[in-house]
């Protein structure tokens, strides 16, 4: 599954806050079955953080920052304070919060794309799991949240983990990523790795710890300058999921990213999205160098190789005769702090492939 599925409109922008825990569950619940109205964006693309101003200068105590609003997907969000209780839907949220040593945040985590970095994994240990896949509404007021962050629009509706205007009425302040706004006033309209070290900054701002963002986006930076491109001018595709029809990275998205940074040519890259559905044939007709496997725990990199392998229209394929597969963990495929580790790992898979006879 890839990040795909439409969101709905943007939602009117708000700044109201409660406490979650004061309003009735039954009454919240009620409140999130019906959708708020909606009404387009009209704020500018770029995304911004505004603080109100300390009531001391002269101090330098963070609580001094806030309140902090954020314009996210063309939604207002603002926080009092530094959020103490957080739900994370999908890897990408849960694994931003655990990169900044946030951890300790969290009340509740859903839709779990793969397994936590070992580097992580000692303070992801005892992390309450809500839910395999999206967390209901209910499930998510259940743990009293202060902020819900999402990797996709998709996880915030009335239908999933709640509609986010209704969710700021009830006192939960939401935050998707911003490389998955599927506005076309807020979708990057090329996602940079700037853009990916822009949310950590903005994720760590509403969180209260700005220090912890310099530091983190120091590390990414300084191991992103030591990714070499490949200069043999090699070809891929980006092969996430699906079996009849595939569907893979197109050229606006994290797999753009990754490739223009490997020095890879994207053959879905003329596609203006994110991600699309590519026929075998047109993969075929332009039979790519290399392919890149996406690694799911429900579509894993070896039953890619499989379907590659036993297809008539793809066996064939020099790729595949020569098993040039460069394998990325699905978590690690979406923009997120798992992205430039993706992408040092990919360098070195692609310097050790053998293109003997290319």
């Amino acid at each position: 599954m890839t990040p795909s599925t439409p969101a709905p409109a943007a939602a009117p922008r708000t700044a109201r806050r409660a406490t979650a825990a004061t309003v009735p569950l039954a009454v919240a619940l009620a409140l999130l079955g019906g959708c708020a109205d909606a009404r387009p964006a009209d704020e500018p693309a770029d995304a911004r953080v505004t603080a109100a101003a300390p009531d001391d200068a002269a101090t330098d105590d963070a609580a001094d920052a806030f309140p902090v609003t954020v314009d996210n997907c063309g939604f207002d969000v603002t926080v009092d304070a530094p959020p103490e209780r957080v739900v994370t839907i999908k890897s990408s949220a849960t694994e931003m919060l655990l990169a900044l040593g946030l951890g300790d945040r969290i009340v509740g985590t859903g839709f779990p794309d793969g397994p936590v970095p070992q580097e992580w994994a000692q303070d992801a240990g005892d992390l309450p799991l809500l839910s395999d896949r999206v967390p209901s509404a209910e499930v998510v007021l259940g743990t009293e949240p202060d902020l819900v962050y999402a990797g996709w629009e998709s996880n915030l509706t009335a239908e999933g983990a709640g509609d986010r205007a209704v969710l700021a009425d009830l006192g939960v302040a939401t935050y998707v990523s911003p490389s998955a706004c599927k506005d076309p006033a807020y979708q990057p309209d090329r996602l940079t790795f700037a853009s990916v070290f822009a949310e950590i900054v903005e994720v760590a701002a509403l969180l209260g710890a700005p220090e912890a963002a310099e530091e983190l986006v120091a590390e990414q930076e300084d191991a992103l300058a030591g990714v070499v491109p490949d200069d043999r001018g090699l070809t891929a595709l980006w092969y996430s999921s699906g079996t009849d029809i595939p569907y893979v990275g197109a050229g606006i998205g994290a797999p753009q990213m990754v490739m223009d940074a490997l020095g890879l040519t994207n053959i879905a890259g003329e596609v203006a999205d994110t991600w699309t559905s590519f026929g075998w044939e047109q993969v075929a007709a332009v039979d790519p160098d290399v392919i890149v496997l996406v690694d799911a725990t429900w579509n894993t990199a070896e039953a890619k190789r499989e379907l590659l392998a036993s297809n008539p229209v793809t066996a064939n394929l020099t790729a595949v005769q020569q098993e040039r597969y460069l394998v990325v963990p699905f978590a690690g495929s979406e923009a997120g702090v798992r992205t430039v580790p993706a992408t040092v790992d990919l360098a070195a898979q692609l310097a050790a492939l053998d293109l003997t006879g290319r």
